[in-house]
C-alpha cells in the first residue's frame, strides 16, 4: 500500500577529488534528476531489487554502506566477498547502465560497529576503493578515509553528492552497562569525534562553497533518529550539533541527508531554526534483509511509518519546481511510502 506524505516549505569550488561524473551532463526525466540508493546488502543472498532499480532508470546508484558483509580481518576473505558481489548478474547489469558510487559502513569496513581503532582499516579502504573502481593513481588512494564528493550536471541545474566516512576516524562508542535496552549511550567527552578533524574541514568547504541546487549528504548511520540506542549521530551529541549548525550556517541549498544501517526504512524531519526548509533524513535499509521483528522504537523526528520490507530509496529532484520527491520502493517497483518536500 502506498502512503503519501506531502510537506511544502519555503524555497530554499569543488574541494577534494573530482569525479569523472562532473564532465557529463545527465538527462532529466520529465524534469527530474533521479538518484537511487540503498544499504545492507549480503553478497551471498539474492538481491531481488536490481531489476526494480533499473526500471526507474536512475542516473546514479549510491551505496549507503554495508555493501557487502565481510566481518573479517582476513584481506583475502574480504576481497572474495567483494568479488562475489561484483559479479552478480543483476549488479553487473546495473553497473553497465548506471553510474555507481557510495560510502561504506561497519560490515564492509570489517568490524561490527567498528571505528577509528580498527587495526585493519587501511586494508579495508584499499579493497573498498577497488570495488568502487577508483584508479590506482587517484588522489583518493593517498588519503585516509573514503569520504569524497561528486557533482552531477543536468540541463536544469546541479547536484552535489557529499559522501561521509563515519568509520575511519570515529572515537570509541560508550557501551551501556546499566539498566535499559539501549546498546550505547551518548559520548559527550570533548574531543570525541565521528568524522575527524581533516574530514570536518573538508565537509565545511563542501557545504560553504557549494553552488549546487541540491546538496545530498550521505551518512551511513542515521543523523536525526537519535533515541534508539544503536549506532547514530546521537551517540556523539556534540558532533550532531556541529553538523546541524554547519548545514544551517553554510547557506547551502536543498540539503538532504541519506542514511542506512538500520535494516528499516523511514523519513525523519527536523525544523531547524535558521534553515529556510525542513531538514530530512531519508533512511533506506535493507536490500537483502530487514529488521522483520521490529516492534517499534522512539524517533522524535519520524514522519509517516517505519517500513520493514526489503526496499531501496529513490530521489526525484525537480529543479524548476524546487522540489524533491523521496520514495521507498519495494519489490515489483511498489512505492511503499513517499514524501514530497519543497526547497
Amino acid at each position: 500500500m502506498r502512503r503519501t506524505l506531502i510537506l511544502i516549505s519555503a524555497l530554499g569550488l569543488l574541494a577534494g577529488c573530482k569525479s569523472t561524473s562532473s564532465s557529463v551532463t545527465y538527462p532529466l526525466q520529465d524534469g527530474e534528476f533521479i538518484m537511487a540508493f540503498g544499504s545492507c546488502n549480503k553478497q551471498d543472498e539474492e538481491n531481488e531489487l536490481w531489476d526494480d532499480v533499473l526500471s526507474i532508470q536512475p542516473s546514479i546508484w549510491v551505496w549507503g554502506g554495508d555493501n557487502i558483509y565481510a566481518d573479517t580481518n582476513d584481506k583475502r576473505e574480504k576481497r572474495r566477498a567483494y568479488e562475489e558481489q561484483r559479479y552478480q548478474e543483476g549488479y553487473r547489469e546495473l553497473k553497465k547502465r548506471v553510474h555507481v558510487t557510495g560510502t561504506w559502513d561497519d560490515h564492509d569496513y570489517g568490524l561490527n560497529d567498528g571505528g577509528g581503532d580498527y587495526a585493519f582499516k587501511e586494508d579495508a579502504q584499499e579493497l573498498f576503493l577497488d570495488f568502487m573502481d577508483v584508479p590506482r593513481n587517484h588522489p583518493r588512494r593517498a588519503r585516509e578515509g573514503v569520504y569524497h564528493v561528486e557533482e552531477f550536471f543536468t540541463p536544469g541545474g546541479k547536484v552535489r553528492l557529499i559522501m561521509l566516512d563515519t568509520r575511519y576516524f570515529r572515537s570509541p562508542l560508550t557501551k551501556n552497562f546499566g539498566a535499559g535496552d539501549k546498546k550505547y549511550l551518548p559520548n559527550k567527552t570533548p574531543g570525541s569525534t565521528l568524522l575527524g578533524e581533516a574530514q570536518w574541514k573538508w565537509l565545511e568547504t563542501q557545504l560553504r562553497k557549494s553552488d549546487a541546487d541540491f546538496n545530498i549528504v550521505l551518512s551511513s548511520i542515521q543523523v536525526l533518529s537519535n533515541k534508539h540506542g544503536f549506532e547514530t549521530w546521537g551517540n556523539f551529541p556534540l558532533e550532531s550539533e556541529k553538523l546541524l549548525n554547519l548545514i544551517r550556517d553554510s547557506k547551502a541549498r536543498g540539503v538532504i541527508i541519506l542514511s542506512g544501517d538500520r535494516h528499516i526504512s523511514e523519513f525523519s524531519r527536523l525544523n531547524l531554526e535558521g534553515l529556510s526548509y525542513p531538514l530530512v533524513d531519508f533512511t533506506s535499509s535493507g536490500l537483502t534483509h530487514t529488521y522483520e521483528n521490529f516492534k517499534g522504537e522512539e524517533n522524535p523526528y519520524r514522519v509517516g511509518e517505519v517500513i520493514t520490507r526489503k526496499s531501496f530509496g529513490v530521489l526525484r529532484l525537480n529543479f524548476s519546481e524546487h522540489t524533491a520527491l523521496m520514495q521507498i520502493v519495494g519489490e515489483g517497483g511498489e512505492v511503499l511510502e513517499e514524501l514530497q518536500q519543497g526547497y
